[in-house]
């Protein structure tokens, strides 16, 4: 069944809006690696390559025949697990778990998660960053995963070295594991048929450049990118450009980027593409509760007051509310 996107229509001023602004190794074993079947490419994304910074100290070279020996041993969920890790940057083995392990029992998923991503740790298949995640990551899951050297080249058919890397800041893990967060809710909610997730993506997969005013060259680089159905038989997809802020960017910067969005609508371009134009979701936290409200009240504020934007673009919403929202197609 071939389905519309649902969305803003148009350019601004023409074509209808949603409501109104939101409130304030060895061969693995038979019980790691049973038969798995990867989810399509096409609904939950496509791989992408990790970053690229400052070398690390050197390891020992992998011989081209070592790594066709490695990426013959690997299972079909453990390239589904590189894909995932390549496409998210970074993931935690609570991430993975329910990304690749929701099969297994929960009493056995952690352990058996913690067992198979030992064994491509050991292979260099993945790596795992000197920073861990605390809070709701803790303990055993904090291990934070990158795509490791023997994996980059098996991703990417590298007859050479593979990409060099660094560490990254905890500012930067922590948005890049608020975000996985909220892309593998929305995955773990069409499992569980609470949305119809078409299809989503994570930066920078969803980069869209375009032209603005005085023909200056323009990017939009939303966190996420989802499309959604209310069931599995609705006729219309609504499609939504999600960012994730933890409190680290100011009101200003925030109104910069829906000012961007903005004239990125006014470009045309993507409904040319898709036929309607995404909502922008904020999801917008902070570590003391009362900051975070208040930071939702502010950018809320800020749109109203700005005349160049179209107020019914935005949704501003707590991490909590986003499943939420879209389950609502954006009328909460």
């Amino acid at each position: 069944m071939n389905r519309k996107v649902s969305g803003l229509e148009g350019k601004e001023g023409s074509g209808p809006f949603g409501g109104p602004i939101a409130s304030s190794d060895t061969a693995p074993s038979p019980q790691a690696d049973h038969e798995y079947t990867p989810r399509s490419p096409a609904k939950y994304g496509a791989p992408w390559g990790t970053i690229t910074t400052e070398p690390q100290p050197k390891r020992p070279y992998a011989s081209q025949t070592t790594i066709d020996a490695i990426s013959d041993r690997l299972s079909s969920r453990d390239r589904a697990i590189l894909q995932s890790v390549d496409e998210h940057q970074f993931l935690t083995a609570r991430h993975i778990g329910i990304l690749h392990f929701d099969s297994i029992a929960p009493d056995a998923r952690s352990r058996i998660t913690r067992r198979v991503l030992s064994r491509l740790r050991e292979l260099r298949v993945l790596a795992a960053t000197e920073r861990q995640i605390g809070g709701v990551h803790a303990g055993s899951q904090s291990l934070v995963h990158r795509v490791g050297p023997v994996g980059d080249r098996i991703l990417h058919d590298r007859t050479d070295r593979a990409r060099r890397t660094s560490e990254p800041s905890l500012r930067f893990l922590r948005h890049r594991m608020a975000v996985a967060d909220a892309h593998v809710a929305l995955i773990a909610a069409d499992r569980e048929a609470q949305i119809d997730l078409e299809s989503s993506v994570v930066e920078p997969a969803t980069s869209r450049a375009f032209t603005g005013p005085g023909a200056s060259r323009r990017i939009i680089k939303p966190d996420l990118y989802a499309e959604t159905a209310a069931s599995r038989d609705s006729e219309f997809v609504q499609a939504w450009f999600i960012e994730v802020d933890l409190g680290t960017e100011s009101i200003p910067t925030l109104l910069r980027k829906c000012r961007d969005y903005a004239a990125y609508r006014q470009s045309g371009i993507e409904q040319d593409q898709h036929g309607s134009f995404p909502i922008v979701i904020w999801s917008i936290t902070h570590r003391d509760p009362a900051k975070a409200d208040n930071r939702r009240q502010a950018l809320t504020a800020a749109i109203v007051a700005d005349r160049g934007l179209p107020n019914a673009l935005f949704r501003i919403v707590a991490p909590e509310q986003l499943l939420p929202l879209i389950q609502s197609g954006g009328t909460l």
